[in-house]
């Protein structure tokens, strides 16, 4: 009986519809499944859904397999063949650009820049509600400035596009334009969010009057440096120097005090909106165990459960991708991507010991190979940063017996070799391993920065929810002081630097000039580590000859019985049973890497030029 009541019921809608579709009117309704462009534009829910889209363009921050890291002296990417070996072997070219992540790639940045044109082109006609057009048109002004800094960082000066182009029009080229000109467009939007924004309450993820603010700080410190204040730049570099294009790689004249100036009041204008950060208002250094847990903390944005990472640290954040478990169940895997192979990891982005010798040691003073204490003991009393950051042999870590069963119960990172009888066994941490050996690092280190350290997150099958920072306080902390130094205010850059060393249990620094310049370089390196700051810091600051060009050197460790010990089975680090060898070693097989000045800036691909003809190459290519 049910079935056929269901049957007439079909038998009279049908029927209604036909005896409907005769009447003309009918034949101008619009579709029910589709919504015109013009529509889109009237209704505030699908205006911002249009506009939440262009979020898909920031990706997963840096937190992809192939980390930027990578391309610096921070990491090396452990698989051969991906492309990155490209990009520091100098072979990159407009042909083959090697490694090119979609956050920054040209095709997908003018892509997302189209996107904020529409957006912005039909809210200024748009009816909805008053404050969410204001909030929406805020959004795209900030995205499209962060996707044009994205662009101009790797590339230099590019063509400024500020409308959308229809199908159909006789001419899709354009000229690049100058370094100044990107500059101010991109402070400009800036400016224009912080007007649209001002008063308006967001989500989380979403940008914000700091956020913009952020951004116009980190574009002013970039245009300030070395590497856009073209006469510096011709006179450390040959290749600049050749390029018959200088207006597209920075300033060829004008006043860099000004721009220094104009650098530090945006890092105040940050450091004055955006609260204040977390833990830098310590007087004196936090204890080691507080400056490690601090450190952790703010890695890992209030997205872990484990009672050493302290949620509050999330105020550091500025501007973030957020990864939360009831919304987005994809998650991410940083820990499988980047972790040791003993527990079934992939050890992607290993650290190499060109950043683990920059760690200072606990009362301030440069770590020292040539120091006989110093390396015999290299993992002992060094900037509680890098015990928060790096895995190390005999470092311990999580249960291993969730993943690789019970062959470790001290769970220690293993990356040496260790006597037992009369044989050296690797450990199992090494591309010798028993576990996945060709998963192993080699470097001698494993990535603990971003990994979640609660212990019931197993790397290899759970994901983690860890945000990735695209802006955080400490980098206007950094740029302020940078320009400060610069601009001869040396105490003023002591005092804000000192605030990150305190929270991090480091002494106060004391210098001033240069040297005060290159200790505050190495603390941003330190403090920045992983966070996609480092790659452009080389550049930006011309040091990338000696940092970024510089051979790979990874550790080598042996653990031999001392006189009359039996091993312990199964192996741990223990040094009343083995005396410890650390050998620093040269890379000689994974990477051969060097720097050539053209890499100072991207090649801009073949193809982007072949359909662009008034693009003009960069210098070296």
């Amino acid at each position: 009986m049910k079935n056929s009541i269901k049957h007439i019921l079909i038998i009279l809608i049908v029927s209604g519809a036909l005896f409907t579709s005769c009447k003309k009117e009918f034949l101008n309704t619009k579709p029910l499944v589709e919504v015109s462009s013009a529509d889109a534009w009237k209704d505030g829910s699908l205006s911002a859904a249009f506009v939440n889209n262009i979020y898909n363009g920031l990706g997963n921050g840096g937190f992809d397999e192939q980390m930027l890291s990578s391309l610096s002296d921070e990491s090396v990417f452990t698989h051969p063949g991906r492309g990155i070996n490209t990009i520091n072997e100098g072979t990159l070219g407009p042909t083959n650009t090697g490694w090119t992540n979609n956050t920054y790639e040209w095709g997908s940045m003018y892509g997302r820049i189209r996107a904020c044109n529409v957006a912005l082109e039909n809210l200024s006609t748009s009816t909805i509600d008053k404050s969410l057009k204001e909030r929406l048109q805020g959004e795209a002004h900030f995205l499209r400035g962060y996707y044009y800094q994205q662009l101009v960082r790797y590339y230099g000066g590019v063509p400024i596009i500020k409308r959308s182009y229809a199908l159909g029009e006789s001419d899709y080229t354009a000229d690049r334009n100058t370094f100044d000109d990107c500059i101010k467009f991109i402070t400009s939007d800036c400016d224009s969010a912080v007007t649209l924004l001002t008063g308006k309450t967001l989500e989380k993820g979403r940008t914000s009057v700091a956020a913009a603010l952020a951004l116009k700080s980190r574009v002013l410190i970039y245009a300030a440096s070395d590497l856009h204040d073209i006469p510096t730049a011709k006179a450390k570099s040959s290749v600049i120097s050749a390029y018959g294009h200088p207006e597209l790689l920075g300033y060829v004249n004008g006043d860099r005090t000004a721009r220094w100036q104009a650098a530090k009041d945006a890092a105040k204008a940050v450091l004055d909106a955006a609260g204040s950060g977390y833990k830098l208002n310590l007087s004196t250094p936090a204890s080691f165990d507080e400056g490690k847990n601090n450190y952790i903390s703010i890695a890992m944005g209030g997205g872990s459960k484990s009672p050493i990472a302290d949620a509050a640290a999330s105020n550091e954040l500025i501007f973030a991708r957020y990864f939360i478990a009831d919304q987005d169940a994809t998650g991410e895997n940083v820990g499988l991507n980047n972790g040791p192979n003993g527990y079934h990891n992939w050890a992607g982005n290993t650290p190499v010991e060109n950043l683990v010798s920059d760690y200072e040691t606990m009362d301030g003073n440069k770590f020292d190979w040539n120091n006989p204490a110093e390396k015999a003991a290299p993992y002992v009393n060094r900037d509680p940063r890098f015990y928060a950051t790096v895995l190390y042999d005999g470092a311990g870590w999580k249960p291993r017996d969730k993943i690789s069963g019970n062959v470790d119960p001290a769970n220690q990172i293993q990356t040496g070799s260790y006597q037992v009888g009369t044989a050296m066994l690797p450990g199992l941490d090494t591309r010798q391993s028993s576990i996945e050996n060709w998963n192993g690092s080699w470097t001698g280190y494993y990535m603990r920065k971003f990994v979640d350290p609660d212990a019931n997150v197993v790397d290899n099958n759970t994901k983690q929810f860890i945000p990735w920072p695209f802006f955080r306080y400490t980098e206007a902390v950094f740029n302020y002081a940078e320009a400060c130094i610069e601009l001869g205010l040396d105490a003023e850059a002591r005092t804000w630097l000192n605030k990150i060393r305190f929270r991090a249990g480091m002494p106060a620094l004391t210098e001033s000039g240069d040297a005060l310049r290159q200790r505050y370089r190495n603390e941003r390196r330190i403090e920045m580590v992983y966070e996609e700051q480092r790659y452009h810091d080389a550049r930006r600051w011309m040091i990338a000859p000696a940092t970024l060009g510089q051979k790979l050197v990874f550790i080598n460790i042996t653990g031999k019985l001392k006189a009359g010990k039996t091993a312990a089975t199964p192996y741990k680090h223990d040094e009343t049973i083995y005396d410890y060898n650390y050998t620093p070693a040269i890379d000689l097989g994974l990477e051969n890497r060097q720097w050539l000045d053209k890499m100072y800036f991207l090649p801009i691909s073949q193809g982007e030029v072949s359909k662009n003809t008034k693009l003009i190459q960069n210098p070296g290519y």
